[in-house]
């Protein structure tokens, strides 16, 4: 049997709703009622050095495949507002916080960071470093939108500390651009990648995105090619996530003409093809990089990790996230800050910190998370370590997976070792690396309703 017809009947067999695992447990367990001190036990009590991410939630107008907070607006009064809320939260945490850590990781996400003058970001750089404190090796990336960028921005997020940046590219066709609420031009993308390059950023990421209306393994070929000439370091390859029961513009997206399964596989495959004929390594689920980059040295070192801002090379910080919707991590659990504008600056006014929910860890999640991490980062998966680590719990937890895991063995998608209670994911099994990761997922549960995006 042909590969791709291979990968139609696993695809077929294997696709249903599950969490993409930038957290253990998802963020649709995580709870109101979680006492905030209880959350922020392990930040109170660590001079460990950290990550910080801050949420800038505002764009000019809607990408109708969006999945993120948003804010739509073109008020720049909205961003100096929302900067003063940001520096009261900010205020209000660091009486949480010891002295004397060290940032050794930033990330600056949205909606859009560059909708921010470069006053703007001028002002946000002055917030951040008079109240953190940098590594000389801190790695501090950014989220780009080419259409709102310009040169003098370039240079202003670079003075703010950042050395890397990604931007969305998704499709490079206008019919697909119109179809999706989204217009950019090759010759914007050629623009804002030669100004990062021209501006020192030492490492630049590109978004495409499979699945839209109107795209084809031809048009999206297109796509592809223009990606490659303009020669990133990683390359973010997502396929569309339709949740209109969560983000109702997608609804939008309905009325074009979404692909089928089928459409949607073969252009997957065939990018994949020739992502990796043009030197790029595929990390797992949706990430591509060249070979002399962190990603692949920490994936051969066994070190590679994955949180809120996708794959990372720095494992095990916590991170301190700030803005409306961001949610932190530490080893006590996970934390999410309110949702709205409105909620976030009645919660600052009354000088409570804007934390919404949250989840406190136990030793079974802190083991279950570890094991998932492995399986989705490193693909494989260490029993002995484990067993010596967790002793009898990982032995339960393998069993209870094995139920799930034979029958992928029988299909290929990975290799068990009973004895040993090991599992190695073969390279067909990194297209169902979700649906491996779930069989040690103990809060998964049938849904009255949709939940998660599909796993493949």
């Amino acid at each position: 049997m042909e590969f791709a017809s291979l990968i139609a009947d696993l695809v077929r067999k294997y696709q249903k709703p599950g969490p993409r695992y930038t957290s253990y447990p998802s963020a649709l367990h995580f709870d109101e009622s979680v006492a905030i001190r209880d959350l922020l036990h392990h930040t109170e009590n660590t001079r460990d050095p950290y990550s910080l991410y801050f949420h800038i939630p505002f764009c000019e107008r809607l990408c109708w495949f969006c999945g993120c907070h948003t804010i739509i607006t073109r008020s720049p009064a909205k961003a100096d507002y929302y900067l003063d809320l940001l520096e009261r939260e900010l205020d209000l945490f660091l009486d949480h916080m010891q002295q004397g850590r060290e940032t050794i990781q930033m990330h600056i996400g949205g909606g859009t960071p560059n909708f921010l003058s470069v006053e703007q970001i001028q002002r946000l750089a002055d917030i951040i470093h008079h109240r953190f404190a940098f590594s000389e090796v801190s790695e501090n990336s950014v989220e780009l939108a080419p259409v709102r960028l310009s040169e003098p921005q370039v240079y202003a997020l670079r003075d703010l500390g950042m050395n890397r940046a990604s931007f969305g590219v998704q499709d490079c066709n206008p019919e697909v651009q119109e179809a999706v609420n989204r217009i950019q031009s090759v010759d914007t993308n050629r623009q804002a990648m030669a100004w990062l390059r021209q501006a020192g950023f030492k490492s630049v990421n590109i978004d495409l995105m499979y699945g839209l209306p109107k795209q084809s393994v031809a048009s999206f070929g297109a796509t592809i090619d223009h990606a490659l000439d303009l020669n990133p370091d990683r390359i973010a390859l997502f396929g569309y996530a339709h949740v209109p029961w969560m983000k109702p513009a997608q609804k939008e997206l309905e009325k074009r003409g979404l692909p089928d399964g089928q459409e949607r596989l073969e252009i997957f495959l065939f990018a994949l093809q020739k992502l990796m004929d043009a030197g790029y390594r595929y990390i797992g689920m949706d990430h591509f990089a060249k070979p002399e980059d962190e990603l692949c040295r920490a994936q051969d070192r066994g070190e590679l990790y994955r949180n809120f801002q996708g794959y990372s090379t720095r494992a095990g910080h916590e991170i301190l996230a700030f803005g409306i919707s961001s949610i932190s991590q530490s080893s006590s659990g996970f934390r999410q800050n309110v949702k709205t504008l409105r909620e976030y600056e009645t919660r600052l006014n009354a000088g409570q910190l804007p934390i919404d929910r949250g989840v406190c860890l136990t030793d079974e999640d802190h083991m279950r998370a570890s094991i998932i991490q492995q399986v989705m980062c490193n693909l494989k998966l260490d029993g002995p370590h484990f067993r010596q680590s967790y002793g009898d719990r990982f032995t339960t937890a393998f069993s209870q997976a094995l139920p799930q895991l034979i029958p992928m063995q029988e299909d290929g998608l990975l290799d068990i070792s009973i004895d040993t209670q090991s599992l190695a994911v073969s390279d067909l099994g990194r297209f169902f690396i979700r649906n491996i990761a779930m069989t040690f997922d103990a809060y998964l549960r049938p849904q009255e309703k949709p939940a998660y995006s599909k796993t493949v």
